[in-house]
């Protein structure tokens, strides 16, 4: 079933930046709205049900990233969970964090204010591709280093680090890793067994469930110190009363994910292909294998993305650059992979979906094309 928000004389390629929420998982929710209103952290009768949900959910979610449910902590999303990774670890001054340069604000900037509470942090740098180079880790890494954080997949590129061998380096030295695969997740096999990881953030709206859900996968013995203190919930890792409606629409859209993956994904790269080759005389930013299924970032020769997008109506995409007062800058993230700023400017984000079909692609081609 086709949300009921995705307008029919609009392509929506900008599935990076958020999902529609599946209609599946909207009826999942509803009845913690309407019926199912007690707290799962109480007793009695109201409570059951909540507290029978909330668990589930838990599984769902814990099986799509091959983890066991006590180890997801439900969080207000992918910024909160991120924040929590890094925070959690209760890093003193002296102690040493690394990450790298493309990561998403909600690292970087949680880095900024653990630097000036005297945490030392190194930002790994990236190839032309967006990937960081194992050797560059090794080498920054030090007796004090408590903790790696690398994202999983760049939402901007579809760029996809080699986790398990960085988390692999990390573990050598004492090291946890945190990845965010926020945009990864439910798009790629994600298994936290198989990527050696400590911490792993995920968000609901990257995979159709709500804004405002979101889920830290934290290995079993690793201490976190909660950010918000109270009631104890989630095993005393964040407290505040769960958002049960939100956490099944959460656990829900993971066992849709869970259930579809391996065909959705086929489907996707084969449209994005499918786009690529409609555009023509482009050039690709991001890696051409190591990617995401449903993420093209191209540059079109002679336009600056920003305005070539605004001036198509009929298409939903997205760029990385900002304007200020009139003056478009370039993508931190595509400069930091070495693109010069013409390149950078002419970069469009073209990141499709569960309901993206033939027709959305060539109708999308065809507007890009038509300068």
């Amino acid at each position: 079933m086709r949300p009921p928000g995705l307008r029919d004389d609009v392509v929506y390629l900008d599935h990076n930046a958020t999902t529609p929420v599946d209609p599946r998982v909207v009826e999942a929710a509803r009845p913690y709205l309407e019926t199912h209103f007690g707290n799962p952290s109480t007793t009695g009768a109201y409570a059951e049900e909540p507290r029978r949900a909330l668990h589930e959910a838990r599984v769902h979610v814990a099986e799509l990233v091959d983890a066991d449910p006590s180890e997801i902590v439900f969080t207000s999303g992918g910024s909160e969970s991120d924040a929590l990774a890094l925070r959690g670890p209760a890093l003193a001054p002296g102690d040493h964090l690394v990450t790298q340069v493309t990561e998403h604000p909600a690292v970087l900037r949680t880095c900024a204010a653990l630097e000036r509470a005297g945490v030392r942090i190194t930002l790994l740098s990236v190839d032309g591709f967006g990937r960081v180079d194992p050797a560059e880790l090794r080498r920054a890494l030090t007796p004090r280093t408590r903790l790696v954080s690398v994202m999983l997949a760049n939402g901007e590129t579809g760029t996809v680090q080699p986790v398990a061998e960085l988390a692999a380096i990390a573990r050598e030295h004492g090291a946890l890793f945190h990845t965010d695969a926020a945009q990864a997740v439910g798009k790629i096999p994600v298994s936290v067994t198989d990527l050696g990881v400590d911490l792993l953030t995920i968000a609901g709206h990257k995979l159709y469930a709500p804004k405002g859900i979101g889920a830290l996968y934290v290995r079993h013995g690793v201490p976190l110190e909660p950010l918000i203190p109270g009631g104890g919930q989630e095993d005393g890792r964040r407290s505040g009363t769960e958002n049960v409606a939100f956490a099944v629409a959460l656990g829900e859209a993971a066992r849709l994910a869970d259930e579809s993956l391996g065909v959705e994904a086929a489907r996707i790269t084969e449209l994005r292909d499918r786009l690529h080759d409609r555009l023509g005389e482009v050039r690709l930013n991001g890696h051409p294998d190591h990617r995401l299924p449903g993420t093209l970032n191209v540059s079109l020769p002679g336009v600056i993305g920003r305005d070539l997008l605004a001036g198509l109506p009929g298409l939903v995409a997205a760029t990385g650059s900002a304007c200020h007062t009139g003056d478009p800058e370039p993508s931190g993230v595509l400069t930091a992979m070495g693109l010069d700023r013409a390149r950078a400017l002419a970069a469009i984000r073209l990141s499709l979906g569960r309901w993206t079909t033939e027709a959305d692609v060539d109708r999308a081609a065809a507007l890009l094309t038509q300068r």
